[in-house]
């Protein structure tokens, strides 16, 4: 990058992290799912022992946003586990819409049929996100389920018929790395034009599978890969997870950002309050059970807007640290200890 890039970028991140607006909102509906998916980093189950967090409940975090933020400047996203699995989940969606909020989703499609879509629709769904994994056998092997490429394939054929804004995101893993370029193709000939790739991170269920973790050159011909591919007719992006260098606004649209606790809150089943659902616990702000939401957003989160305690092991002399601020807080342990940096791995492949 060059010095007006950075300059760029230093006031992105300076500009964003002051402004401290509110405009996403993850809720963590259910941690019931129907599938098992190999990298999961969450708590979720293919049982109901998990109690649902009723959306009445939710609905007075909502309520309370409304009294001091603009709704419709904020997109209220339902996640789990599965929130197709919730008989409720056009009810919820219609409540978000009412309060005034944009409304959005992240779904494996599994239950996403043309007529709970159309229901969906009907209830004010903007925005949802299905998750498709590469070709059917290395889809079915990561989501734990011989079915799970058929169901997704048809959620993402009967959204190419809507209005809708939607997309793709897939995990690019050690399995399906060498067919990305074909399953490309295969995604635009059914009708994809938005496309967000991530990679796996070393959380959860992945932490002990090491088919699941991309090699250095494979990270950075991934990088290649996306750079490459992107255009306007194709919307192609890597994802939030980290800083990387030279490919900074080769492969996304916007200069790296972790906006946890700055510009996105997460509420997780049991009520605690987050800046993400992939954070560890350990920095829950609070629990709309015990606290009011709106209080905590304004006066804690300090550990999220302030990131200098995470300067430090490698991050302590880095020359990007005005950049990455610490990268993605999720790929931090609970103590502060980096699990994976991006950057470093890119610059390994260089200086190797």
């Amino acid at each position: 990058m060059g010095t007006q890039d950075c300059m760029d970028t230093q006031e992105f991140i300076y500009l964003r992290t002051e402004q401290r607006l509110l405009q996403q909102v993850f809720w963590e509906c259910t941690l019931r799912c129907n599938l098992n998916c190999l990298h999961c980093g969450s708590d979720c189950r293919q049982n109901d022992m998990l109690s649902d967090m009723p959306f009445d409940d939710f609905a007075k975090v909502l309520d309370g946003i409304a009294k001091e933020k603009d709704p419709s400047q904020i997109l209220i996203i339902t996640t789990g586990g599965e929130p197709l699995v919730r008989s409720d989940i056009v009810n919820c969606g219609k409540e978000i819409t009412r309060r005034g909020f944009m409304w959005g989703m992240v779904s494996n499609g599994m239950l996403l049929t043309k007529r709970k879509l159309q229901e969906l629709i009907h209830a004010g769904l903007k925005t949802i996100a299905i998750s498709l994994d590469g070709f059917e056998a290395d889809h079915n092997w990561m989501r734990g389920s011989s079915h799970s490429f058929k169901y997704a394939v048809n959620a993402i054929k009967a959204l190419s018929k809507s209005s809708i804004t939607w997309d793709v995101i897939t995990c690019i893993n050690a399995r399906n790395f060498n067919r990305v370029a074909d399953f490309m193709i295969f995604l635009r000939s059914i009708g994809v034009n938005r496309w967000r790739i991530f990679t796996v991170f070393p959380v959860g269920r992945a932490t002990e599978n090491k088919e699941l973790q991309l090699s250095d050159e494979q990270f950075k011909d991934l990088m290649e890969f996306i750079k490459t591919r992107r255009n306007d007719e194709f919307q192609l992006s890597y994802s939030c997870e980290g800083y990387l260098g030279e490919y900074e606004m080769q492969v996304r649209n916007h200069p790296f950002f972790c906006g946890a606790g700055i510009n996105i809150a997460s509420i997780r089943c049991d009520g605690a309050i987050s800046g993400c659902l992939s954070i560890r616990s350990k920095h829950d702000q609070g629990n709309i059970y015990e606290d009011d939401f709106m209080e905590i957003w304004e006066n804690k989160f300090d550990i999220f807007r302030n990131r200098d305690w995470l300067a430090q092991d490698k991050c302590k002399d880095c020359e990007v640290w005005n950049l990455c601020r610490g990268g993605a807080m999720h790929l931090r342990e609970e103590h502060g200890n980096m699990l994976a940096c991006s950057y470093s791995r890119l610059k390994k492949t260089i200086t190797d």
